[in-house]
């Protein structure tokens, strides 16, 4: 027997069938930790989220702290598992480099606001407590607490390491969603810490010939002076960290006279050193190790773009290799560090289009 159906019940088939598999091929993607903080936020309280934040509790040292660079999406075996229990004590590479530690607490307190399991709180709270308690007293943040010898002391801008930390604590202190289970103490805690963290920002900012300018990826934990990291990270102004910097600054409620002329001061810095009618272009290359090489290229329709590095004094770009000896072109240091290293980039291009001119328009620029 065959059947005769409306074309408009044909369709709507269709579309559910279609949907269905739609549902279907996005459920079976892979989730990575990268990922898993980008999801719709029903999808923190499923079975899957949960698994993941037991394991980033699994990965949670003593102190309340993560090491850095590791998927937490991994699937553990009861070896691994038992390691894991062994290595807790290990904190000595305990860090906020690299995203580490308050982007498992971001996540652990998403998956408690849906899921409510206590477990998940309790470890977001140990993770708090130990942002508080690896502020230097002035006020900075090292990658690493315990400290560890060597550049890894300095104040760290670098990779957003102390703008993670303090991002995290002024919607601690806020009580916002999903930090509103936060206890009044700690609340009041993270409040002092981002007042701290902000007169280090202020006090850190570089001044040259009486003029203010931007910020260095690391500065001094005494006294504040922009330092040295690693050989091809040379006490520099950064375009790219200082971007994150006055971000940070933008967002600050009822901004003070000294925060609105870090602002404007900044911003100031990064029209003057655009780059323009250059780009950097992907050169194929099958002899080269990684198979091509940057290269910077003149395009007279390019967007403007920012050298990672400036040289204090003179706004030159600078470029460095593992050498730790400045050069002025990109082509000049070793094709590892071309290809392993951002140089030049549009970092500031948000800033100036679109963030900077809003909170223009909000605040004004009056000192």
């Amino acid at each position: 027997m065959t059947h005769s159906y409306p074309v408009r019940f044909l369709v709507v088939i269709f579309m559910i069938c279609g949907i269905g598999a739609n549902a279907q091929a996005q459920s079976s993607e892979k989730i990575n930790w990268k990922t898993a903080q980008n999801q719709n936020s029903d999808w923190y309280g499923s079975s899957e989220a949960i698994k993941i934040a037991d394991n980033v509790l699994r990965y949670q040292n003593n102190n309340g702290g993560w090491l850095k660079n590791i998927d937490m999406t991994k699937e553990l075996g009861d070896t691994e598992k038992a390691q894991l229990i062994k290595d807790k004590s290990e904190s000595l590479g305990t860090t906020i480099d690299n995203g580490a530690t308050h982007t498992q607490m971001k996540f652990l307190a998403k998956v408690y606001g849906k899921s409510g399991q206590e477990r998940f709180k309790t470890g977001f709270l140990k993770g708090l407590d130990y942002l508080l308690e690896a502020q230097y007293e002035n006020g900075g943040w090292a990658q690493y607490y315990p400290i560890r010898k060597g550049y890894y002391e300095h104040i760290t801008f670098n990779d957003k390491a102390m703008i993670g930390v303090m991002e995290l604590l002024r919607e601690v202190s806020l009580g916002k969603t999903p930090y509103d289970f936060v206890d009044k103490l700690r609340c009041e805690k993270s409040g002092k810490a981002i007042e701290k963290g902000l007169a280090i920002i202020l006090k850190a900012q570089i001044e040259v010939d009486g003029i203010l300018t931007a910020w260095c990826a690391q500065h001094d934990k005494d006294d504040l002076s922009p330092a040295k990291a690693r050989a091809y990270e040379l006490p520099s102004i950064s375009g790219y960290e200082s971007v994150d910097i006055v971000n940070y600054l933008i967002e600050l409620d009822q901004p003070d006279a000294a925060v609105r002329k870090a602002i404007v001061s900044a911003v100031a810095w990064f029209e003057q050193v655009k780059i323009h009618n250059k780009r950097v272009e992907r050169k194929m290359d099958e002899s080269l190790p990684r198979g091509y090489d940057n290269v910077v290229v003149e395009d007279m329709n390019a967007s403007p773009i920012w050298a990672r590095f400036y040289e204090i004094g003179t706004n030159r770009p600078i470029f460095v290799g593992r050498d730790g000896i400045v050069k002025y072109k990109l082509e000049e240091i070793e094709h590892e560090r071309r290809v392993g290293y951002s140089y030049l980039r549009n970092y500031a291009e948000k800033l100036l289009e679109k963030n900077y001119p809003e909170w223009l328009e909000k605040w004004g620029s009056q000192e």
